[in-house]
C-alpha cells in the first residue's frame, strides 16, 4: 500500500510539475516585460514601504537598461519617497503597462483587477494584507519574484470573471466582478422575495431554478468562491474551473442550497414585492441600487483575470496556509 501511494504521489508530482512548466513555457515565448505598473493600498505604512522597495528595485532595472517605464497611480504619490516614478492615471497606466505589481490585500486587488482585466495585463500581487488569497507574494519575497518574473519565469494563471446587467439601465455599462455578484438588502434586516432562472444553450430560453425568501443571494466564480459565498457555506471551487456558485444568504427555507452551475449559462435574479434598501453589489466595492421588478442578469465576461505566481505556487497549499486545513491547536494547553 505504501509503495503505491507513494506511486501515486509521485505521478502527481510530476503532473503539477508539467503544467507548471507549460504555463513557464508560455511565459518565456511572450518575451521580457518592458513597462511596469506599481498599484498599491492608500495610508497604508507597511503597503507605503513596500511599494518604495519595489519602486526602487524596478527603477535600478529601468537605469540598466532593462526597462522602458517604471508607473505608478498619483493616488500613490504621497506613498513614494522622491523617486523618480512617472505618475500617471488609472487609465493611462492600465494601456502602458504589460505588467503590473499590487501591493496591498485582497481588495487592492480586486479594485486594480476590475482595471487591468480589460486590457489583459498579468498582475503580480504582494500581500499587504490579512488573508491574502490572490497577493500570494510575500514582502520579504517580493525582490527575488520580481527578478523571476521579469526573466519570464512565473506560472501565468487566468480566472473567469462576470459581468452583471440590470434590465430596467439597457444603457448603463455592465458591472465587473472578480470574486462575486451579490443581491443583498442594505438598508434594513428584512428578506428579500426573488427568483432565480439558468440560461439555455438556445438563446433567450431560460429554466426556472427557485423562488427565494431569504437575505439575499451571492453569486459567485472561483475566485470569489474562498470570500463571502465560503462564508455563506458555499463550496470552494478550484480556480481553473469554468463554474459559477449560487449561494442564498440566511434562506427562509433550509433546505435552499448552495448550487453550482456552468459558467457559460447566464443567471437572472428577478426582485419581487417591494425590494426598496436592495443593491447589487461587486466584489463588496461596487453598488447599484435595485427595485421590485428589476431583473439582474449575471453572464460570464469576455475578460479574464491574469494572476502570475512563483514557479512553487500551489493552490492547495495556499488553502492549507490560508484555512489552517490539517492543523492542530497552537498550543495544546489553551485547551485545559
Amino acid at each position: 500500500m505504501a509503495a503505491k501511494l507513494a506511486t501515486s504521489q509521485k505521478t502527481c508530482q510530476a503532473c503539477l510539475a508539467h503544467d507548471n512548466l507549460r504555463e513557464y513555457s508560455k511565459l518565456k515565448r511572450m518575451g521580457l516585460f518592458k513597462s511596469v505598473g506599481i498599484l498599491g493600498k492608500r495610508r497604508d505604512p507597511r503597503a507605503a514601504n513596500a511599494l518604495n522597495a519595489v519602486a526602487s528595485h524596478l527603477l535600478a532595472r529601468r537605469n540598466a537598461g532593462q526597462l522602458d517605464a517604471v508607473l505608478a497611480l498619483c493616488d500613490n504619490a504621497p506613498e513614494f519617497q522622491n523617486l523618480d516614478i512617472e505618475f500617471v492615471e488609472a487609465d493611462e497606466l492600465a494601456a502602458r503597462c504589460d505588467l503590473a505589481i499590487v501591493i496591498g490585500g485582497d481588495g487592492t486587488l480586486l479594485s486594480a483587477g476590475r482595471l487591468l482585466a480589460p486590457r489583459q495585463v498579468p498582475i503580480l500581487g504582494v500581500n499587504q494584507g490579512r488573508l491574502g488569497f490572490l497577493v500570494d507574494v510575500r514582502p520579504e519575497d517580493v525582490e527575488q519574484v520580481l527578478d523571476a518574473v521579469l526573466r519570464g519565469e512565473s506560472i501565468r494563471e487566468e480566472r473567469v470573471l462576470l459581468e452583471a446587467r440590470i434590465h430596467s439601465r439597457p444603457d448603463a455599462a455592465p458591472l465587473l466582478a472578480i470574486n462575486d455578484v451579490v443581491v443583498r438588502n442594505l438598508e434594513a434586516i428584512r428578506m428579500l422575495e426573488f427568483e432565480t432562472w439558468l440560461g439555455q444553450e438556445t438563446v433567450g430560453e431560460w429554466e426556472f431554478i427557485s423562488q427565494h425568501r431569504a437575505d439575499g443571494m451571492i453569486v459567485s466564480t472561483p475566485t470569489g468562491s474562498t470570500a463571502y459565498a465560503l462564508s455563506g457555506g458555499g463550496p470552494v471551487m478550484h480556480p481553473s474551473l469554468e463554474a459559477i456558485a449560487l449561494v442564498p444568504i440566511c434562506p427562509h427555507t433550509l433546505s435552499d442550497r448552495p448550487i453550482v452551475v456552468p459558467a457559460s449559462r447566464p443567471i437572472r435574479i428577478v426582485m419581487h414585492g417591494d425590494a426598496s434598501g436592495a443593491s447589487v453589489t461587486c466584489d463588496g466595492q461596487i453598488n447599484a441600487p435595485l427595485a421590485g421588478g428589476d431583473c439582474v442578469e449575471i453572464s460570464r465576461s469576455p475578460h479574464r483575470l491574469l494572476l502570475l505566481h512563483p514557479l512553487k505556487h500551489s493552490y492547495f497549499s495556499l488553502l492549507r496556509d490560508k484555512l489552517h486545513w490539517g492543523r492542530a491547536p497552537a498550543v495544546a494547553s489553551d485547551r485545559s
